[in-house]
């Protein structure tokens, strides 16, 4: 089985990344991850994740359970070396979640300053599946036309929104949904979110409310 790209990159929300990642591991999908220094840096700030060192994958223990270890092959994001920096090499696609929005801007005009980069460019030369998780608000104009260009080149731009009508209880919940959908366009079944089933959830006496919310 062709094994899946995850990189995690500097943008907010690198618990998309891991959790995505997590999901994949533990059913069983061979996984090939970069991290960039960016991305060990968020993850301090926002997780508490005291990452040091990304030179070896010691840090992935702290991370992931061992079942989910022994799926996961880790290359260091200025390995240009690495398996994943060639076309040759086989892969089922690439996932970049979270994508910061200068990610975007590299991949969109052909950078490939560190394996990121090059993995994604590849990606996109071998005509596999690409998928960037932009996690950013607002938009500039810039952003926008990077992204379209690369939309009109295959790349599937999923945005970090997640949708409220499953009527989520807690951050996991609103996480999930964007990893499902991440999940769903790779083709993989893990129903980690409720999906819209016609307004059903009127029908059973939903009033409204939502956690935090008053009428």
């Amino acid at each position: 089985m062709k094994p899946f790209v995850i990189a995690i990159s500097g943008s907010s929300g690198a618990i998309y990344g891991l959790r995505l990642t997590r999901v994949l591991a533990e059913l069983d999908y061979d996984l090939m991850l970069t991290v960039t220094d960016a991305a060990r840096i968020v993850m301090n700030e926002e997780l508490g994740m005291d990452i040091q060192d990304l030179s070896n994958a010691d840090f992935l223990n702290g991370l992931f359970s061992p079942k989910a270890v022994e799926r996961i092959r880790y290359y260091h994001y200025k390995d240009l070396l690495a398996p994943i920096a060639s076309g040759s090499f086989h892969t089922a696609g690439m996932v970049v979640m979270p994508c910061s929005v200068s990610t975007v801007s590299q991949i969109a005009n052909g950078a490939s300053q560190n394996l990121l980069e090059r993995a994604a460019d590849v990606t996109i030369k071998e005509r596999r599946k690409l998928i960037l998780v932009p996690r950013e608000t607002p938009l500039s104009a810039i952003h926008l036309e990077n992204m379209l260009k690369l939309a009109r080149l295959g790349v599937d731009i999923v945005p970090a929104s997640p949708g409220f009508y499953g009527m989520p209880q807690k951050i996991d919940d609103l996480i999930d949904f964007v990893v499902g959908k991440v999940l769903d366009l790779l083709g993989v079944e893990a129903e980690l979110f409720k999906r819209w089933r016609g307004g059903l959830a009127s029908e059973a006496g939903n009033t409204g409310q939502f956690r935090g919310v008053s009428p």
